[in-house]
């Protein structure tokens, strides 16, 4: 009888890591998506592909929208590696159509993600909406997908963008970067981009933004340490020194200047001016 069991039970053994071993041989094909923490904005479908594009954001925005894509092969439920990406989002408005700042699409560490930004300048509305347009090369094929996308203006309501015209008759876009507020010195920067035409927009270099933070609630007290914003060649970028001295609602009064010291848009704030014309705000 102990040799009954024993036999069944080595042959149990012998069956489960035959078992093991074949699972081993055919595992199971699953593959991990890289972005899954972020959040799909929109997925155009057009000629056989999915063309995915996520954010951290939970939907597009009024201002600096960082961007990931991924491309779908549909026929293969793969994804593409290695394809040439490039996108212009149109903003049709009842009289006129005009894009907005963006960034070439770039490859990432993963040969499947690639990533860029967009600075939309104004949100849809009924009648006035944003379409995205991408056109991709694949193996030497060039396809495109155009989708319409619904930009939302900011949850909290608070500028972080600006369109102007200068007093040098050019037109100009300021964006401020996306930071954690916080009572401290803050690293804090922008872009800022001259508008070519209608569907160009240029990074600006060597200008410099002011900065005089107010607390409009609080008798319109600045803050010490402040210092202005400079281009960084490397990260196309202004940047700059935010001194926080409590939480609120803060107005960071700007003054946009040429190389030459011009002062292109914005004021200084004084008894009688309390604000400038060129502002971002934040509440923390």
């Amino acid at each position: 009888m102990k040799t009954i069991k024993y036999l069944f039970a080595t042959l149990t053994l012998m069956a489960a890591i035959s078992s093991c071993s074949k699972d081993d041989e055919n595992p199971s094909k699953i593959e991990e998506n890289p972005l899954a923490e972020y959040n799909m904005l929109t997925n155009l479908k057009a000629n056989g592909h999915e063309v995915q594009v996520y954010s951290d954001q939970n939907k597009f925005v009024v201002g600096y929208n960082e961007l990931f894509i991924r491309i779908k092969d549909e026929a293969t439920d793969s994804y593409i590696s290695d394809a040439e990406i490039s996108w212009l989002p149109i903003m049709h408005m009842t009289e006129m159509m005009h894009s907005c700042p963006k960034s070439e699409v770039l490859k990432t560490d993963d040969a499947s993600v690639y990533s860029g930004y967009v600075i939309f300048q104004m949100p849809g509305n009924t009648d006035e909406y944003w379409e995205m347009g991408l056109e991709y090369t694949v193996n030497g094929q060039t396809f495109n997908a155009t989708e319409r996308i619904e930009v939302n203006a900011p949850s909290d309501d608070k500028q972080t963008i600006s369109s102007f015209m200068g007093s040098d008759a050019s037109r100009y876009v300021v964006a401020m970067m996306p930071f954690d507020a916080e009572v401290k010195v803050n690293d804090f920067s922008a872009m800022v981009f001259k508008m070519e035409n209608m569907m160009s927009f240029q990074t600006v270099e060597g200008y410099t933004i002011a900065i005089d933070p107010r607390m409009p609630g609080m008798g319109n007290h600045s803050s010490p340490n402040n210092e202005d914003m400079v281009y960084d060649s490397s990260t196309k970028m202004y940047n700059g020194k935010l001194s926080l001295t409590m939480t609120g609602y803060w107005k960071i009064n700007l003054k946009l200047m040429n190389s030459t010291g011009e002062v292109l848009k914005g004021e200084d704030i004084t008894e009688e001016n309390e604000s400038s014309s060129l502002f971002f705000e934040i509440e923390f």
